[in-house]
Protein backbone atom coordinates (compact mmCIF):
# COMPACT_ATOMS: atom_id res chain seq x y z
CA UNK A 1 0.00 0.00 0.00
CA UNK A 2 2.71 2.32 1.17
CA UNK A 3 4.75 1.37 -2.51
CA UNK A 4 1.40 2.21 -4.62
CA UNK A 5 1.27 5.50 -2.55
CA UNK A 6 5.11 6.76 -2.99
CA UNK A 7 4.58 5.46 -7.25
CA UNK A 8 1.32 7.39 -7.59
CA UNK A 9 2.74 10.93 -5.26
CA UNK A 10 6.04 10.42 -7.90
CA UNK A 11 3.92 9.99 -11.02
CA UNK A 12 2.08 13.23 -9.89
CA UNK A 13 5.38 15.02 -9.10
CA UNK A 14 6.95 13.80 -12.66
CA UNK A 15 3.53 14.67 -14.08
CA UNK A 16 3.69 18.03 -12.48
CA UNK A 17 7.42 19.35 -13.56
CA UNK A 18 6.79 17.99 -16.75
CA UNK A 19 3.95 20.75 -16.98
CA UNK A 20 5.84 23.50 -15.43
CA UNK A 21 8.92 22.86 -18.20
CA UNK A 22 6.97 22.69 -20.85
CA UNK A 23 5.21 25.97 -19.61
CA UNK A 24 8.23 27.34 -19.32
CA UNK A 25 8.78 26.55 -22.88
CA UNK A 26 5.77 27.99 -24.58
CA UNK A 27 6.13 31.46 -21.87
CA UNK A 28 10.35 31.20 -23.66
CA UNK A 29 8.65 31.04 -27.04
CA UNK A 30 6.37 34.15 -26.62
CA UNK A 31 8.53 35.92 -25.40
CA UNK A 32 10.77 35.44 -28.29
CA UNK A 33 8.15 35.57 -30.85
CA UNK A 34 6.73 39.04 -29.33
CA UNK A 35 10.62 40.22 -29.65
CA UNK A 36 11.29 39.06 -33.40
CA UNK A 37 7.48 40.72 -33.92
CA UNK A 38 8.66 44.20 -31.96
CA UNK A 39 11.57 44.24 -33.57
CA UNK A 40 10.29 43.29 -37.28
CA UNK A 41 7.30 46.03 -37.13
CA UNK A 42 9.89 48.85 -36.21
CA UNK A 43 11.66 47.99 -38.94
CA UNK A 44 8.77 48.13 -40.83
CA UNK A 45 7.61 51.48 -39.68
CA UNK A 46 11.19 52.59 -40.19
CA UNK A 47 11.34 51.42 -43.70
CA UNK A 48 7.88 53.13 -44.33
CA UNK A 49 8.61 56.15 -42.64
CA UNK A 50 11.97 56.71 -44.61
CA UNK A 51 10.35 55.76 -48.04
CA UNK A 52 7.74 58.66 -46.98
CA UNK A 53 10.68 61.31 -46.22
CA UNK A 54 12.77 60.08 -48.95
CA UNK A 55 10.05 60.59 -51.95
CA UNK A 56 9.00 64.30 -50.48
CA UNK A 57 12.98 64.99 -50.51
CA UNK A 58 12.89 63.88 -53.82
CA UNK A 59 10.33 66.02 -55.14
CA UNK A 60 11.82 68.72 -53.32
CA UNK A 61 15.13 68.47 -55.54
CA UNK A 62 13.26 67.88 -58.41
CA UNK A 63 11.52 71.51 -57.97
CA UNK A 64 14.31 73.25 -56.61
CA UNK A 65 17.38 71.48 -58.14
CA UNK A 66 17.51 73.63 -61.59
CA UNK A 67 16.92 77.16 -60.18
CA UNK A 68 20.83 76.12 -58.16
CA UNK A 69 23.70 76.33 -58.97
CA UNK A 70 24.06 72.95 -59.94
CA UNK A 71 22.34 72.80 -63.06
CA UNK A 72 22.43 69.32 -64.81
CA UNK A 73 19.95 67.93 -67.13
CA UNK A 74 20.90 64.04 -66.60
CA UNK A 75 20.97 64.58 -62.88
CA UNK A 76 17.88 66.11 -62.49
CA UNK A 77 16.19 63.28 -64.87
CA UNK A 78 17.47 60.63 -62.41
CA UNK A 79 15.24 61.64 -59.97
CA UNK A 80 12.30 60.64 -62.22
CA UNK A 81 12.81 57.12 -61.63
CA UNK A 82 14.06 57.23 -58.17
CA UNK A 83 10.56 58.84 -57.17
CA UNK A 84 8.62 56.14 -59.78
CA UNK A 85 10.48 53.07 -57.33
CA UNK A 86 10.33 55.07 -54.52
CA UNK A 87 7.03 56.81 -54.05
CA UNK A 88 4.77 55.33 -51.37
CA UNK A 89 1.86 52.78 -52.64
CA UNK A 90 -0.99 55.12 -51.02
CA UNK A 91 0.42 58.00 -53.63
CA UNK A 92 1.62 55.65 -56.25
CA UNK A 93 -1.85 54.23 -56.61
CA UNK A 94 -3.47 57.59 -56.06
CA UNK A 95 -1.68 58.64 -59.05
CA UNK A 96 -1.94 55.46 -61.19
CA UNK A 97 -5.66 56.01 -60.95
CA UNK A 98 -8.29 58.42 -62.54
CA UNK A 99 -6.29 61.35 -60.61
CA UNK A 100 -3.19 60.49 -62.33
CA UNK A 101 -4.69 60.53 -65.61
CA UNK A 102 -6.80 63.19 -66.07
CA UNK A 103 -3.20 65.15 -64.00
CA UNK A 104 -1.43 63.34 -67.38
CA UNK A 105 -3.94 64.17 -70.01
CA UNK A 106 -4.24 68.56 -68.44
CA UNK A 107 -0.12 67.78 -68.73
CA UNK A 108 0.35 66.75 -72.43
CA UNK A 109 -2.91 69.45 -73.65
CA UNK A 110 -1.23 72.05 -72.06
CA UNK A 111 2.53 71.10 -73.55
CA UNK A 112 1.19 70.43 -76.84
CA UNK A 113 -1.55 73.06 -77.49
CA UNK A 114 -0.31 75.84 -74.89
CA UNK A 115 3.63 75.71 -74.81
CA UNK A 116 4.08 78.63 -73.66
CA UNK A 117 1.55 78.80 -70.69
CA UNK A 118 3.42 75.66 -69.83
CA UNK A 119 6.23 76.39 -67.09
CA UNK A 120 9.38 74.86 -67.55
CA UNK A 121 9.50 73.63 -64.37
CA UNK A 122 6.72 71.71 -65.13
CA UNK A 123 8.16 69.38 -67.41
CA UNK A 124 10.00 66.98 -65.21
CA UNK A 125 7.12 66.18 -62.78
CA UNK A 126 4.61 66.28 -65.29
CA UNK A 127 6.53 63.66 -66.94
CA UNK A 128 6.98 61.52 -64.10
CA UNK A 129 3.03 61.49 -63.61
CA UNK A 130 2.40 59.92 -67.26
CA UNK A 131 5.31 57.60 -66.15
CA UNK A 132 3.47 56.64 -63.28
CA UNK A 133 0.35 56.30 -65.54
CA UNK A 134 1.78 53.89 -68.68
CA UNK A 135 4.38 52.30 -66.87
CA UNK A 136 3.20 48.43 -67.16
CA UNK A 137 3.07 46.31 -64.66
CA UNK A 138 7.00 44.75 -64.95
CA UNK A 139 7.80 48.26 -63.41
CA UNK A 140 4.69 49.80 -61.42
CA UNK A 141 4.12 46.19 -59.65
CA UNK A 142 7.45 43.55 -59.88
CA UNK A 143 10.48 45.87 -60.16
CA UNK A 144 9.31 48.66 -57.85
CA UNK A 145 8.13 46.41 -55.08
CA UNK A 146 11.09 44.21 -55.32
CA UNK A 147 14.61 44.60 -54.36
CA UNK A 148 15.47 45.14 -57.66
CA UNK A 149 13.69 48.65 -57.39
CA UNK A 150 15.31 49.34 -54.08
CA UNK A 151 19.39 48.44 -56.03
CA UNK A 152 18.58 50.94 -58.73
CA UNK A 153 17.20 53.71 -56.02
CA UNK A 154 20.67 53.20 -54.20
CA UNK A 155 22.70 53.59 -57.41
CA UNK A 156 20.98 56.78 -58.06
CA UNK A 157 21.65 58.66 -54.71
CA UNK A 158 24.85 57.49 -54.82
CA UNK A 159 25.34 58.49 -58.46
CA UNK A 160 23.66 62.03 -57.10
CA UNK A 161 25.78 62.39 -54.33
CA UNK A 162 29.29 61.43 -55.75
CA UNK A 163 28.32 64.25 -58.83
CA UNK A 164 26.85 66.51 -55.92
CA UNK A 165 30.29 66.76 -53.96
CA UNK A 166 32.11 66.81 -57.00
CA UNK A 167 30.39 70.04 -58.43
CA UNK A 168 30.23 71.65 -55.08
CA UNK A 169 34.21 71.23 -54.74
CA UNK A 170 33.84 68.56 -51.61
CA UNK A 171 31.72 67.33 -49.19
CA UNK A 172 32.37 69.93 -46.73
CA UNK A 173 32.15 72.76 -48.87
CA UNK A 174 28.56 71.21 -50.05
CA UNK A 175 27.51 72.36 -47.21
CA UNK A 176 28.62 75.77 -46.90
CA UNK A 177 27.70 76.99 -50.94
CA UNK A 178 24.45 78.16 -51.65
CA UNK A 179 21.65 76.23 -51.12
CA UNK A 180 24.49 73.81 -50.59
CA UNK A 181 22.65 72.72 -47.17
CA UNK A 182 19.35 71.55 -48.41
CA UNK A 183 20.34 69.75 -51.62
CA UNK A 184 23.76 67.57 -49.69
CA UNK A 185 20.53 66.79 -47.07
CA UNK A 186 17.66 65.71 -49.42
CA UNK A 187 20.81 63.73 -51.29
CA UNK A 188 22.13 61.79 -48.19
CA UNK A 189 17.78 61.29 -47.17
CA UNK A 190 17.35 60.00 -50.29
CA UNK A 191 20.70 57.63 -49.64
CA UNK A 192 19.37 56.88 -46.47
CA UNK A 193 16.06 54.73 -47.67
CA UNK A 194 17.28 52.78 -50.02
CA UNK A 195 20.27 51.66 -47.78
CA UNK A 196 17.78 50.63 -44.60
CA UNK A 197 15.36 48.88 -46.70
CA UNK A 198 18.15 46.51 -48.48
CA UNK A 199 19.61 46.02 -44.91
CA UNK A 200 16.32 45.10 -43.22
CA UNK A 201 15.66 43.11 -46.73
CA UNK A 202 18.69 41.17 -46.38
CA UNK A 203 18.16 40.94 -42.28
Amino acid sequence: MGTRSYLAMRSEQEATDLIASDFKDVIFAAKKLTNHAIKLASWGFGTTFLQWIASFAAMYLLLILDRTNWKTNILTALLIPYIFLSLPSLLFNILRGEVGKWIAFVAVVLHLFFPRRFPDWLELPGALIVLIVVAPSLFSSTIRNGWIGVVICLAIACYLLQEHTRASGGFRNSFTKANGISNTIGIIVILIYPAWALLTDIL
